[in-house]
């Protein structure tokens, strides 16, 4: 029995003449194939009869618009902003594309800018083919305090508003690597539940005294006064310490439930997207380390503050049993702290001024060779 290949061979051997001859030649040609191939005598005349090459088939589907230097392009706006989701890098477009260009960090033409621009969230998510590396959990080092319990639930001077700036959940993160033997950095993450304003500190060692300095230093770097601070049931927050300042500085101080980390769902998150997804499960035990981990923070305040657009959850109702949840446009916390009537004009333009004289790429390339140096001193 004859292979494919061997018949189209054949075909094209025969084929010339085929089409030279007249009608009794064509008709003997024709039975000797069909004899020889298989082949049933209407295909055998279509397939001797063609001229030239076989039209390609058209793919299916719409014409392919996204391609070449615009996709270039996303990518990389998309490394800049740090590998965001399509939901968060969309409605952001607009901005960092104006920024990129008031730095002279990017030039595209005004029809790649256009088709940049009006990319969809699908569309996005078809040109960016890169995902994130599955990483390892850290360890919880997180021993209870049970001195103050009965005290801290405490609404001491203003109920919780989540609609208002200053609301703050705030956690530790350990960089302990595999054990959490001896001395180790940690990070303190606070964030504003309002704007999703987000500071770290580097926290080391860790004792009660280093994170109330490290919310002291995270206060003075807030554009809004810090009206109230939740924490986990850790002994380094439920203490006299801490207790006392909150009352000092009229800030209200609860706590979450012990086991509960949905509690404090939003702290939670972004120890993940913040801090585990930049330094990782490292071990840093030293002063320099601390050291190091502290400048990258001063830089990562103004990169994710004034360049991260976040999105915030508006609703969440259970529909036959599933949990459908509305977000809001996706937004940085400087653009929400901007469009706050709850903060002071004056505060809004020094951050405007700030914001203006900021590079991001900046900003990226210095927090990227700062981390790489961290990793190779931990190791």
């Amino acid at each position: 029995m004859m292979s494919q290949q061997s018949k189209r061979e054949l075909v094209e051997t025969i084929r010339p003449r085929y089409q030279k001859g007249n009608k009794t030649e064509k008709a003997r040609i024709l039975d000797e194939l069909v004899a020889i191939t298989g082949y049933h005598r209407k295909y055998a005349i279509r397939v001797l009869g063609r001229t030239g090459k076989p039209r390609a088939k058209k793919k299916p589907g719409p014409r392919r618009i996204y391609q070449g230097e615009v996709v270039t392009a996303l990518e990389y706006i998309w490394e800049i902003c740090g590998q965001i989701c399509s939901k968060r890098l969309k409605p952001f477009l607009p901005e960092i594309v104006k920024v990129l260009e008031r730095n002279n960090e990017i030039h595209i033409s005004p029809e790649t800018k256009k088709l940049l621009l009006q990319m969809s969230r699908s569309s996005i998510d078809r040109c960016l083919s890169s995902r994130y590396d599955v990483r390892p959990h850290g360890l919880s080092t997180t021993k209870p305090g049970t001195l103050l319990k009965k005290s801290i639930p405490v609404r001491t001077y203003t109920p919780w508003n989540e609609e208002r700036p200053g609301f703050m959940e705030i956690d530790l993160v350990a960089h302990c690597g595999d054990t959490a033997a001896g001395q180790f950095v940690n990070t303190l993450t606070c964030v504003d539940i309002c704007t999703g304003w987000t500071e770290c500190q580097a926290v080391f060692p860790r004792s009660r005294q280093t994170v109330l300095e490290a919310i002291v230093a995270m206060q003075e770097r807030l554009p809004f006064d810090l009206l109230g601070l939740d924490s986990d049931n850790g002994s380094e927050f439920i203490n006299e310490m801490l207790f006392q300042y909150c009352q000092f500085e009229k800030i209200t101080f609860t706590r979450s439930r012990p086991y509960r980390k949905n509690d404090q769902a939003h702290v939670e998150q972004k120890n993940w997207s913040v801090v585990r997804h930049l330094v990782g499960y490292d071990r840093f035990d030293t002063l320099s380390g601390y050291n190091l981990l502290q400048s990258i923070y001063s830089d990562l305040s103004l990169y994710f503050n004034f360049f991260q657009p976040v999105l915030k959850l508006i609703s969440k109702e259970y529909v036959d049993g599933r949990i459908i949840k509305l977000y809001d446009k996706a937004a940085t916390p400087y653009q929400r702290v901007l469009g706050s009537d709850l903060i002071p004009f004056q505060i809004k333009a020094n951050l405007t001024n700030l914001y203006v004289q900021l590079n991001p790429v900046t900003l990226r390339k210095s927090i990227d060779q700062k981390v790489h140096q961290l990793c190779t001193l931990s190791r």
